[in-house]
């Protein structure tokens, strides 16, 4: 049926999750809750060196305990074919490229009992020398040609150096972020079940694209990709580690197939931070160069950061000083070092999150310097068109967020400091921007003789709501009601898509399934009489659009305020309150963009208060191994959080006028945080987290 302007099925209403009530009872069944008849149970045994080569495997012990069914080694394991990513290339040879690297597998009729054999697997090694530390000066650092995301590596335009020496203000700083740990709350997990009669794989995994999985199994295990079937139908968020196969699922693929039975590896949590990925350290160098009134004319951001020796992964930390202010002459850097570490991976803003804390807090401090407020410097130093590539922007609002976001926020009404007696209260903006990204899809629809609709697409939910919103695309593109529609997600059979990362999701998915729904309307008003018994279909492939590069810079833009109290004898920094004020284009469900939106900022809260981990120079290894370790906020870390949005049409994204708001929610919160940590105590720490023991030293004898 047709539908309103206030039916929840129309773009831009809020409705709830389709699978809301599946996933609250149980019903909805994750990677490791797939259980074939004779499955199988797997654990990996990690190497306990930082750098060197496995020299022997004692197996006997372990094959011994009861139930065991066996145990792969570098030694016997079965030979994988050509790997696009070294790190999937798994017991092929004796080499330890970094502590935590799999040496074995133990496969057993139980969890309990695999965990046991692998307990008892005996390593011998011989080792070589490691180095595991960063250094700005390090001597093996370089310039490589690209940086994450295809990005160039360095930019310049003008004489950034000249320009600097010349200005009459000048700030030159150096930043520091941790590493980062993705951890979401479903650990890494497949159930693989090899049937040698057809020959054919079937995969449950913990992924965000079941595409990419199936063919990586494929080209490893030496199989077509017809010969493998791969389902990530519901899967407990990722934030960027489970963008792409991990080892989890190639060794449970690996046993599968060797012992004749469904495999399940389900990873333990201390496993992740060594196997999965993790947000590369990053050390930054902003100088700004401005008149007195502000207007910048120079601006140099160059970070240093680490790569492994396996691969080579560069956080692009620098470009999003590319987009962000008019500044005629300017240079970013990426220079890497390759260490004996963990390869980093993609982490929610992978280069906008710390990117943008460190060019922030610059922007604070030259405000600072120049007594303007942190906002108006902002202002007077927007620019009209993209400054890298002088492209115009297909909108830009990042002005209206500051504008409004003050207003909601009472800005004008904190900017001086206060004090209740041990407690130090201060408030700071920061800016945000993300890229807006979009992958070639295919969908299919489907009229079905019932009076339903069913949508075929495989795109992943991580939890952001995909199912839902792909429904209300849909319902609006084929004017029905949302109810009448049901979309199947997450399995190669499907028609393929992109996967769920870079914010992508519903702009790349949504294009595809607006278009079939759209020719699927067409058709059926060109039908006559009742419904074939196989219904009425469409499909559509936007490879064509969305491979098409258009003459805009596009864009996410947003403002974060926030409000801190600092105790000044313990040093505890405790946000107050946080306002996000967002500019992404049409929001397509206000209920489901929310959660998004804040939850990017509680990440952001996270990065700017206590989550670090510490890469220990001797051992080779993150010494916060685990949520025991590694500190995510609580329930009772997170203050009352606000996030707005401004009514935004651009009409150079997608049928839809969307862009991604996965996020942009981290982007700027950590510099928001500090910037008002400082406006509270008068002192600037410009390494994050802001721990107690960091604050204490910096605030020295403030009581």
């Amino acid at each position: 049926m047709p539908t309103t302007p206030d039916s929840p099925s129309a773009l831009g209403n809020p409705a709830r999750r389709s699978e809301g009530r599946e996933k609250v009872t149980g019903a909805a069944r994750y990677a490791a809750e797939h259980t074939p008849p004779g499955c199988a149970y797997a654990w990996p045994v990690p190497a306990t060196i930082a750098r060197g080569r496995v020299t022997s495997v004692d197996t006997a012990t372990a094959t011994a305990v009861p139930g065991v069914i066996g145990v792969l080694t570098p030694y016997d394991a079965p030979r994988l074919g050509a790997a696009d990513d070294p790190t999937l290339h798994l017991l092929q040879d004796l080499r330890v490229p970094h502590r935590g690297w799999y040496v074995a597998l133990a496969v057993a009729d139980t969890l309990e009992g695999a965990r046991a054999a692998a307990a008892t697997v005996r390593v011998t090694y011989e080792s070589d020398p490691h180095d595991v530390t960063l250094s700005v000066d390090h001597p093996r650092a370089y310039t490589p040609e690209e940086a994450n995301g295809g990005h160039p590596a360095h930019r310049e335009q003008g004489d950034p150096d000249a320009a600097l020496a010349a200005a009459p203000v000048r700030i030159d700083c150096a930043y520091a972020v941790a590493p980062l740990h993705n951890h979401p709350m479903e650990p890494h997990a497949a159930t693989a079940d090899w049937d040698e009669e057809r020959h054919h794989l079937t995969v449950h995994d913990s992924s965000q694209g079941a595409g990419p999985v199936r063919a990586a199994l494929a080209a490893l295990l030496k199989l077509t990709e017809e010969e493998v079937t791969v389902v990530s139908e519901h899967v407990g968020g990722g934030f960027g580690c489970k963008g792409t196969p991990r080892p989890h699922v190639v060794l449970a693929a690996m046993a599968s197939r060797h012992y004749g039975r469904p495999v399940k590896l389900a990873l333990p949590r201390a496993h992740l931070p060594a196997t999965v990925g993790h947000r590369a350290p990053t050390l930054h160098r902003i100088r700004l160069g401005a008149r007195t009134d502000g207007t910048l004319t120079a601006l140099t951001h160059e970070i240093t950061t680490h790569t492994s020796r396996i691969r080579e992964f560069v956080e692009q930390a620098a470009v999003p000083a590319r987009v962000m202010y008019a500044v005629p002459d300017m240079r970013t850097t990426h220079r890497a070092v390759a260490l004996d570490v963990p390869t980093p991976s993609w982490m929610r803003a992978p280069g906008e999150a710390p990117g943008m804390y460190a060019l922030e807090s610059a922007m604070d401090e030259l405000a600072d310097t120049l007594g303007i407020d942190p906002i108006d410097l902002r202002v007077r130093n927007e620019p009209r068109t993209e400054p890298d590539s002088g492209l115009p922007f297909s909108s830009r609002h990042l002005v209206e967020c500051l504008r409004e976001g003050a207003e909601c926020f009472g800005w004008a009404d904190c900017r001086e400091p206060r004090r209740q007696g041990p407690y130090r209260i201060g408030s700071g903006v920061a800016a945000a921007t993300y890229p807006v990204l979009v992958a070639p899809s295919t969908a299919r629809a489907h009229a079905l003789p019932d009076g339903g609709y069913l949508v075929e697409i495989n795109a992943t939910d991580i939890g952001t709501g995909a199912r839902t919103v792909l429904a209300q695309v849909a319902a609006d593109a084929l004017r029905v009601s949302l109810d009448s529609v049901s979309v199947a997600i997450g399995h190669t059979g499907l028609p393929a898509a992109s996967l769920a990362g870079g914010s992508s999701g519903t702009g790349s998915w949504g294009w595809a399934v607006h278009d079939a729904c759209t020719a699927l309307t067409a058709r059926l008003e060109r039908h006559h009489g009742p419904l074939p018994a196989a219904g009425l279909s469409a499909s559509a492939d936007t490879t064509q659009s969305a491979k098409q590069k258009p003459p805009y810079s596009r864009h996410a833009f947003g403002a974060h305020f926030a409000e801190v109290r600092v105790d000044t004898v313990t040093g505890e920094v405790r946000v107050r309150r946080m306002l996000g004020v967002f500019a992404a284009g049409r929001v397509l469900n206000p209920l489901t963009a929310r959660s998004q939106f804040k939850g990017g900022m509680v990440m952001g809260l996270g990065m700017a208060l206590t989550e670090h981990s510490t890469m220990e120079a001797e051992f080779g290894d993150f010494a916060e191994s685990d949520l025991a370790a590694y500190h995510i906020p609580a329930h009772a870390d997170v203050p009352a959080i606000e996030a707005h949005w401004i009514d935004e049409h651009d009409k150079h994204l997608n049928p839809m006028g969307s862009k991604g708001i996965g996020e942009i929610g981290i982007v700027g919160t950590a510099a928001a945080i500090g910037n008002a940590f400082c406006h509270a105590t008068g002192h600037r720490l410009r390494e994050l987290p802001l721990t107690p023991d960091r604050v204490l030293a910096a605030l020295g004898g403030v009581g």
